[in-house]
């Protein structure tokens, strides 16, 4: 279990952000997910979720794009789409979300989240201009649906070869244990002596029958980055359910007499993993330990044990760009963080973030001093 932390710590990590601004504005669609890595060509490449306005969120039709720039705070340009919903009755069949692009020796490996609405009584087509509470029932059935699945590559540019094609590369656990309806929001990292680890967010039915879910994290390993994952026996390896959702008020954490989509408790989301100078280190989206606008900072000396209190990985977005909210849902947060590696070390901050110019929602790029 976490230690809470009363106090707000504000990490090195955090204090050594700056800020760059917006990329990928598309007239037309939402942007999410922006996974950054340097190309052999020198160039900054993007790959990220996007899907059309018309549509009710990632679940139901999202692709991942791929865009380049000369430099991480772009400009970028849009250059394919390198993966998208295989149709038919494929495991990841309308949706694919949640890119992270990593080098593994000669290759590139892409990670990503699919979802499977081929046992609906609806098309992808019946959705646009669809209301709310007619699609919820289809949008709930999508989310019990996500699955990860992983795309290798040669070059950056693809052909991408799907490795989990007849099924995903991770499957929930059977009926009872902590994740035994989806996994998805994948996190990859090679250790040194080769063995790649897997991280997963993941939710039982149990909780999300009763209230819409407790979200944790766990691991699996792996010999080879194409599988078979054995999930780690002491997972999951973090989880704030033991909190109750908290804001922070004049620099200290306190209990939120609100809830938002209705958690019960706090959550784990968007976890990106990476390790330096023999330390593990996560970021990921805060989801009520200290509120819902920051992200978090954890350290492990050994990517299993996450025990001590976690830190501000980063701010809300108000503190950094001084941007008008135009009155959306979600909107003043940086989500999904992904990191730009260089030398083995963070450079840029890459999240998705709402607004902007079409008031959807773009990535956002931050620099790290």
């Amino acid at each position: 279990m976490q230690e809470t932390c009363e106090e707000v710590v504000f990490s090195e990590f955090c204090k050594k952000i700056q800020p760059c601004g917006r990329i990928l504005e598309q007239d037309g669609w939402n942007v999410w997910c922006c996974s950054p890595i340097y190309g052999e060509d020198g160039r900054v490449h993007v790959f990220y979720s996007r899907w059309r306005n018309d549509f009710n969120f990632w679940v139901a039709d999202c692709e991942i794009g791929h865009a380049v720039a000369d430099r991480p705070e772009g400009p970028y340009t849009h250059v394919d789409t390198a993966l998208s919903g295989r149709g038919g009755t494929a495991w990841d069949s309308w949706s694919v979300h949640n890119p992270t692009i990593h080098k593994v020796g000669d290759r590139y490996a892409l990670l990503y989240m699919g979802s499977d609405g081929s046992g609906l009584d609806i098309t992808k087509e019946d959705l646009p201009g669809m209301d709310w509470d007619t699609y919820q029932p289809y949008f709930m059935r999508l989310v019990e649906s996500k699955r990860i699945g992983l795309a290798v590559s040669d070059s950056l540019d693809g052909p991408w070869t799907r490795i989990s094609d007849e099924k995903p590369l991770l499957e929930p656990s059977p009926e009872t244990a902590w994740d035994d309806m989806l996994t998805t929001n994948p996190a990859l990292l090679q250790l040194p002596d080769g063995t790649f680890r897997l991280y997963y967010k993941s939710i039982d039915w149990k909780s999300w029958r009763e209230i819409f879910g407790i979200r944790r994290f766990g691991t699996a390993s792996a010999k080879r980055l194409e599988g078979p994952y054995v999930k780690y026996k002491g997972n999951p390896v973090l989880t704030f359910e033991h909190l109750k959702p908290r804001f922070i008020a004049n620099g200290t954490v306190a209990v939120s007499k609100e809830k938002e989509y209705e958690f019960e408790t706090a959550q784990v989301e968007d976890a990106y993993v990476w390790q330096e100078n023999g330390t593990f280190r996560m970021i990921c989206r805060d989801m009520g330990f200290f509120n819902h606008e920051y992200g978090l900072y954890l350290e492990s000396d050994d990517g299993l044990n996450w025990t001590g209190a976690p830190q501000v990985a980063y701010r809300d977005a108000a503190f950094y760009f001084d941007e008008k909210m135009p009155g959306l849902a979600r909107e003043g947060r940086f989500e999904r963080p992904q990191v730009l590696m260089k030398d083995g070390r963070p450079a840029y901050l890459f999240c998705a973030w709402r607004g902007g110019k079409y008031r959807t929602s773009s990535g956002v790029v931050l620099k790290i001093k």
